[in-house]
């Protein structure tokens, strides 16, 4: 250590001896006694004098990080060796070598010359295999240190100055996204790029043209004539791209007008646009912040996902691109490839969701203009076989990411609790008209059953939903056992799931007005569609179900870009934040009693519409949940529902009750289930 240190005074000394001057000469003088008295009781023990590998360590240094300060360089200065540098690897970028230097060798016969093998390593895409070569560097000792030898051959294997390196893609084939039974639902489908080609109209018409175009579509004229305007002058500006057939579009009509031109192509697509778009996201040309953001392995002009699961999976969709690597000469002269790797082709993504039944509640949704969603559940397995999101959504995933108070529904997870409590369904609660806790009443909903009113089980309280029973109740059920229950059918309960879903909260504290609001669901509780379908799930097989949308591919986890949830693309599956229950396992006791409990919902009370459901019998609950300000309130309609081995939840987010607004939903939805 000390002769390295000593050698690097030398190094030190002899640069600034050649910046000139005499002072530069004395801080050489000065450096060389230094160094001498460092190595003075060492020369004995080592009389081959400095260490080469120190410099071909500087070297490999420099040429990773592009910056040569701290390597002293022959036929070339550092800011000469960093701009060829910088020159031949431009091409490359994002990618840079990690460059490591081999043990530096002392020429025979030679003790001034020495050589080093330089091993450069570019991990280009994700797979195991890395472009490596090697180059040579050549050493020569002056006095007591050693200078290398600055020539683009250090760069790349015969790179010559004039050469530069560049690489060419060829995209690899993007996987299917697959449903039950590995049905194909995301697949290469016919389309037709619509937009202006500039080549086919005169300049002085082409912003006329591109107003006519933009008038058809209904597009923002400004941006669409801006992109005309500033592209090349034989540019395609494509405006709009259309499945073929589409009835929506005239694409002869379009192509009548003058400039117009529609180009036939293929992209991955769904069986309809609306199937599932909100949670299968779309694909298209590369954002620039996608390309940024996937260091390499996307370029500009590549096909992505943009969003939803097909961005959130899109390194597991796209596969890997083929890539040459090429030493390019100016001017059109020969080309050499130095590294070529074959495209790999993507992997499917395999869903659980059931091609039929989505389309069927997509159908079903169609004519609702606010927020609504359906979602079904299978209890045995978690797989979820509908996540469908009505039009008024907006492109929301009301399905999986959907926080609204459930309402009513949430008294099953309360029954729950008073089961644990110490009750059972033949209980008796009280059920009066109204009840009022810290100056706030409650009451029941309208047309409420007389019959229902009064000293009643809680079987005909929960078939009822009766408010008044459930808040009456409220000291039986402290804050925290009501989210310990809920937790224990799944809402608030915590599950990595593989894509964005919102899985329930319920507050673990709470007391007053905001307790008796819990108790039947509203407060500050909340729920998405998926979180109560996981609910009835759970209430159907007597565990805690776990929600299954993505299956992993063959050899391996699911592996999600890692630059989606980055991008906003795949937020992580979310549950109760505020609520710190630990679900506490179902007794198979308590899960029949809550399935005798919905089931008394269908054949005794509310839910008495889903008794000639075609099918197995039904067990149901519904949920309405107020909102908005006092003298303007909304309604929030919930139906949840097990049938078999399926488990549903039915939401619109304005509505007039749970039973009358969601509840012919479901009876529809069951109806498509069961081949109606």
């Amino acid at each position: 250590m000390v002769q390295r240190g000593a050698q690097g005074q030398v190094g030190a000394a002899r640069r600034a001896a050649r910046r000139g001057g005499g002072a530069g000469r004395r801080e050489l003088l000065g450096g060389v006694l230094g160094a001498v008295l460092a190595l003075g009781t060492l020369t004995a023990c080592t009389p081959e004098g400095p260490d080469p590998q120190i410099t071909a360590d500087a070297l490999a240094d420099a040429l990773t990080t592009g910056t040569f300060d701290e390597v002293t360089l022959t036929g070339a200065t550092a800011a000469e060796a960093a701009a060829q540098r910088t020159a031949a690897f431009e091409g490359l970028a994002p990618w840079r070598p990690t460059v490591t230097a081999a043990k530096a060798e002392v020429v025979e016969d030679e003790p001034e010359k020495a050589t080093a093998r330089l091993r450069f390593t570019w991990d280009v895409d994700a797979s195991d295999t890395d472009w490596t070569y090697e180059t040579t560097a050549r050493l020569t000792r002056v006095e007591d240190a050693w200078e290398a030898a600055w020539t683009s051959y250090l760069l790349a294997p015969d790179l010559v100055p004039s050469e530069t390196l560049t690489v060419r893609r060829t995209a690899a084939a993007r996987a299917d996204v697959l449903g039950a039974g590995g049905e194909p639902i995301v697949t290469s489908r016919d389309v037709v790029r619509i937009g202006i080609d500039k080549t086919r109209v005169a300049p002085d018409q082409q912003q006329a043209a591109a107003g006519l175009l933009v008038e058809a579509l209904e597009l923002e004229a400004s941006s669409f004539g801006t992109q005309v305007a500033s592209a090349g002058e034989k540019a395609f500006v494509q405006a709009i791209v259309v499945r073929t057939g589409d009835p929506a579009y005239d694409v002869e009509a379009l192509t009548a007008i003058p400039g117009v031109r529609a180009v036939p192509d293929t992209l991955p697509l769904a069986p309809t646009r609306r199937f599932a778009r909100p949670l299968l996201g779309t694909v298209g040309d590369a954002t620039a912040e996608i390309v940024e953001e996937s260091q390499g392995a996307v370029a500009a002009g590549d096909v992505a996902g943009l969003s939803g699961l097909q961005r959130q999976y899109d390194a597991q969709l796209r596969g890997l691109p083929g890539l040459s690597v090429l030493a390019v000469a100016p001017e059109g002269a020969a080309q050499r490839e130095l590294f070529r790797s074959e495209p790999v082709a993507g992997q499917p993504l395999v869903t659980t969701l059931d091609v039929r039944l989505q389309d069927a509640a997509e159908t079903i949704l169609e004519p609702i203009e606010v927020p609504a969603a359906i979602v079904a559940l299978r209890p045995s397995t978690g797989d979820v076989l509908v996540a469908a999101s009505g039009p008024g959504s907006a492109g929301l995933s009301t399905a999986t990411v959907g926080k609204y108070p459930p309402g009513s529904t949430l008294k099953v997870a309360t029954s729950l609790a008073l089961l644990r409590a110490g009750l059972t369904p033949d209980s008796t609660l009280s059920c009066p008209p109204t009840v009022t806790v810290e100056g706030r009443e409650f009451r029941n909903y309208p047309g409420y059953p007389a019959s229902a009113i009064g000293d009643i089980p809680l079987r005909t309280a929960l078939a009822n939903s009766c408010n008044t029973a459930f808040i009456g109740a409220r000291d039986q059920v402290p804050q925290e056992a009501l989210a310990s229950a809920a937790a224990s059918l799944g809402l608030g309960a915590s599950a990595d799931v593989g894509f964005p879903a919102f899985l329930g909260s319920v507050p673990a504290e709470s007391e007053g007005t905001d307790h008796a609001a819990s108790m039947i669901g509203q407060g500050r509780t909340e729920a998405s569609p998926l979180a109560m379908a996981r609910l009835a799930a759970s209430v159907a097989v007597g565990s805690l179900v776990t929600p299954r949308l993505v299956l992993p591919p063959e050899g391996g986890a699911v592996p999600a870009d890692a630059g989606a949830e980055d991008a906003g693309a795949a937020a992580p599956s979310e549950a109760a934040a505020g609520s710190t229950a630990t679900p506490v396992p179902l007794t198979a006791a308590e899960a029949d009693a809550l399935r005798g409990l919905m089931r008394a919902f269908v054949t005794e009370g509310g839910g008495d519409f889903l008794q000639d459901a075609p099918g197995p019998e039904v067990l149901a609950k519904s949920g309405t949940a107020q909102f908005g300000p006092a003298d303007a309130l909304q309604n929030h309609a919930w139906m949840i529902a097990v049938q078999g081995d399926l488990a549903v939840a039915v939401f619109v987010e304005v509505g007039d009750y749970g039973s009358t607004t969601s509840g012919p939903l479901l009876e529809a939805f069951l109806a498509a289930v069961n081949g109606g």
